[in-house]
């Protein structure tokens, strides 16, 4: 097992190809739609990485990054279909590693996911 991924998003489309294409890199993936449902998970064991969708049905995702990195999950990546230098540079100011746009390439994805888990 490569690492732990947390994949926040409340599309069961993304998180259903995110989670077949983790798995088959070898990752164990974890699943929340909501901002109350990522909060109430176990925090992460040392290699883990958070993909985090900006809009939430129950927040901004943003307000996550904090919580998150305090229960332990090193490294948040904003997952963000908006492609703009204002939506960057809130993901960084929130204290996100990196920004990806929707949608990822496959191999791109992968290749960054190994990267951020070291």
């Amino acid at each position: 097992m490569q690492g732990h991924v947390l994949v926040v998003e409340d599309s069961e489309l993304v998180t259903s190809a995110l989670s077949v294409l983790l798995e088959s890199a070898g990752h164990r993936v974890s699943v929340a739609a909501s901002v109350a449902e990522a909060l109430a998970l176990s925090p992460a064991e040392p290699r883990s990485l958070v993909l985090l969708d900006l809009t939430l049905p129950d927040g901004d995702g943003l307000a996550l990054v904090e919580p998150l990195r305090a229960l332990r999950w090193s490294n948040v990546v904003a997952l963000t279909g908006h492609d703009d230098p204002d939506t960057r540079a809130r993901c960084i100011s929130a204290g996100c590693v990196d920004v990806l746009v929707k949608p990822v390439p496959a191999r791109e994805l992968v290749s960054k996911v190994a990267t951020w888990l070291g």
